[in-house]
């Protein structure tokens, strides 16, 4: 069931404020300001708690159908990521 499995989720936002704080001061200095996105970031986190999935399509053995995967570091899209 949907949010049953952990109390609180985390969302990384910034304040319009911070934002325009930073632009005001990469014109100040005259910097060159760059975007990053790093796509792997929630990948290499260990998990806090025991996480269980269905096997996922065309990993799926013969014989082992009805089994589950523990998942020992966080998935991209797993709503418990953003906390760890």
């Amino acid at each position: 069931m949907p949010k049953v499995d952990y109390n609180e989720i985390f969302s990384h936002v910034v304040k319009h404020t911070s934002i325009r704080m930073l632009l005001a001061k990469v014109v100040q200095f005259d910097l060159e300001l760059e975007k990053m996105y790093v796509k792997i970031m929630f990948l290499h986190c260990e998990l806090e708690e025991k996480i269980y999935m269905k096997q996922s399509e065309g990993y799926i053995q013969e014989g082992k159908e009805n089994k589950a995967c523990l998942l020992k570091k966080s998935l991209y899209g797993l709503e418990q990521s953003l906390r760890q």
